[in-house]
């Protein structure tokens, strides 16, 4: 397989654009392509197949839609409910902001129904990202036990699944007092 870093993630960015747009069975070798700018072919000369093709995706995605806490005052703010409240009102905006990532999240999901081999390595980025956001939490010193972690991650994904889906849903609600709220009761004793 051809060894440019800097093409290999363009490739992979193309292809989430590609899967938020027209779905699992949308997402070709042709489609990467086009959606890329590059010749013919390119997509076939750096994935071994359209499964690999799917695990970069996935693995890639992670790393677009993470924030980075140290951006968002988390390096001179000690730790606290309102640090907390803060972080995940970045998480949900920066994925706001990356409705194609998340999306395309979406649709790898679905297609992980249908492929146990994508399902597994799914599974695995998932339950990853998970453990690092509750060591990240024990690490910082924020409020909250690990189900603390946890009950927000879950409430968060469900929001923003809202949020990016069908947002009239949500018309009536803020947001950020929907996040406040997650918090503020994910911490109540």
């Amino acid at each position: 397989m051809v060894q440019n870093p800097a093409r290999r993630t363009a490739l992979v960015d193309a292809a989430i654009e590609v899967l938020a747009r027209d779905g699992a069975r949308g997402l070709t070798f042709r489609a990467v392509d086009a959606e890329a700018g590059v010749p013919k072919g390119t997509a076939s000369n750096y994935f071994a197949s359209r499964d690999d093709l799917l695990n970069q995706v996935g693995a890639h995605i992670h790393q677009r839609l993470t924030i980075d806490p140290a951006q968002h005052g988390s390096a001179d703010q000690a730790p606290s409910v309102e640090l907390l409240t803060e972080l995940m009102r970045a998480l949900f905006h920066h994925i706001s902001d990356d409705r194609t990532g998340w999306l395309a999240l979406l649709e790898l999901r679905l297609e992980a129904t249908r492929r146990p081999e994508l399902q597994a390595a799914l599974t695995e980025t998932l339950r990853a990202n998970l453990h690092a956001n509750i060591e990240g939490r024990r690490e910082s010193g924020i409020p909250g036990d690990d189900m603390t972690t946890v009950l927000l991650y879950y409430a968060m994904t469900g929001l923003i699944v809202e949020h990016l889906t069908v947002p009239e849903v949500l018309a009536p609600f803020n947001a950020d007092d929907l996040i406040a709220t997650f918090v503020n009761r994910s911490l109540a004793p």
